[in-house]
C-alpha cells in the first residue's frame, strides 16, 4: 500500500525532540524522504531519516540547509516547525537574555527557516507548512509568560504566511497542542512554575490527566498524526487554522473548587 506522503520530501526542525521524532518516524513510514534538524543527532536515528545540523536561530544556517534540500532534491514539499524552548517564569523573573532566546528559538528560527524554504516550497505541486503554536497561546499556564508570548506571535505568524502564500500554492498551519508526554513536560512536572505545592510527580501526572475531558494527556504519536494529515494532499482545503490538539482541555469551563 502506498502511504499518504510516497514521494514527498520533508524538513522538520526540532526533529530530535520527542514529538519531532515522532513525526520523522511517521512520515518515513509514509513514505517521505525526511530530514531532521536539530543541534544534536538521535541516539538511535533511523537509517531513513537524514540528520542535519541546524541551529534555527542562524541565519547562516537555515541557508546552508536549504542548499542541501536544493542540492539533493531540488525542491520542498513539507516543512514542519517544531523547534522550540520553554522558560518557566513569569516576566518578572524572566531576564531580558531569557525572553530574547525565547523569541530567538520559537518565533525568528520559525520565520529564517520558512525564509530560505519557500523558493524550494514554490517548486512542489502542493506544498505544506506545519508550524507548532500551543494551547498556550490562546490561555495561560501560570509561570510560562515568555512562552506564551512566543506561541502567540506563532499563530498569528501563521494565519499571515497563509494569506500571502496561499495563492502560490503553499498551505500553512499551525498545530497547538496542549499536554503532550515530552521531555519538555516531564522538566515542567518537576519544575516550580507547575504549582505542585509540593506533590510528587506521580501525583502532579494524576492531577493533569484528571483535569482532561478524555483523562489523559497526548503522546508525540497523537501530534505525528495530526500533523501528517495536514502534511498530506488529503489535507489541501486546509490551510490558514490553528489546530488545537488537546482532548478538550480548553473546551471546557474549569469548575471552582467548592
Amino acid at each position: 500500500m502506498t502511504g499518504r506522503l510516497e514521494g514527498k520530501t520533508a524538513y522538520v526542525t526540532g526533529g530530535a525532540g520527542g514529538i519531532g521524532q515522532a513525526i520523522c518516524r511517521r512520515f518515513a513510514r509514509e513514505g517521505a524522504s525526511v530530514v531532521a534538524a536539530d543541534l544534536s543527532r538521535w541516539a538511535d536515528p533511523p537509517e531513513d531519516v537524514r540528520w542535519i545540523a541546524q541551529d534555527v536561530t542562524s541565519e547562516p544556517a537555515a541557508q546552508a540547509a536549504m542548499a542541501e534540500i536544493a542540492r539533493d532534491w531540488d525542491r520542498l514539499d513539507i516543512l514542519v516547525n517544531a523547534a522550540g524552548i520553554e522558560i518557566e517564569k513569569t516576566i518578572e523573573d524572566t531576564t531580558l537574555e531569557e525572553w530574547n532566546t525565547s523569541f530567538a528559538v520559537n518565533v525568528t528560527g520559525m520565520f529564517l527557516t520558512c525564509k530560505y524554504a519557500l523558493p524550494l516550497l514554490r517548486r512542489s505541486t502542493a506544498a505544506s507548512i506545519i508550524n507548532f503554536g500551543s494551547y498556550d497561546g490562546f490561555i495561560a499556564d501560570p509561570g510560562l509568560a515568555a512562552y506564551c508570548a512566543t506561541k502567540g506571535a506563532v499563530h498569528a505568524l501563521t494565519r499571515a504566511m497563509a494569506c500571502d502564500h496561499g495563492p502560490e500554492g503553499i498551505r500553512v498551519n499551525a498545530v497547538c497542542p496542549g499536554y503532550v508526554d515530552t521531555p519538555m513536560l516531564q522538566s515542567f512536572f518537576a519544575g516550580e512554575g507547575s504549582g505542585g505545592g509540593g506533590q510528587t510527580i506521580d501525583q502532579l501526572q494524576q492531577a493533569v490527566r484528571d483535569v482532561h475531558p478524555t483523562r489523559t494527556y497526548g503522546t508525540p504519536d497523537d501530534v505525528a498524526n495530526l500533523v501528517t494529515w495536514l502534511a498530506s494532499d488529503e489535507a489541501r482545503y486546509a490551510s490558514g487554522q490553528l489546530w488545537v490538539l488537546d482532548g478538550g482541555l480548553s473546551a471546557q469551563v474549569q469548575q471552582m473548587k467548592l
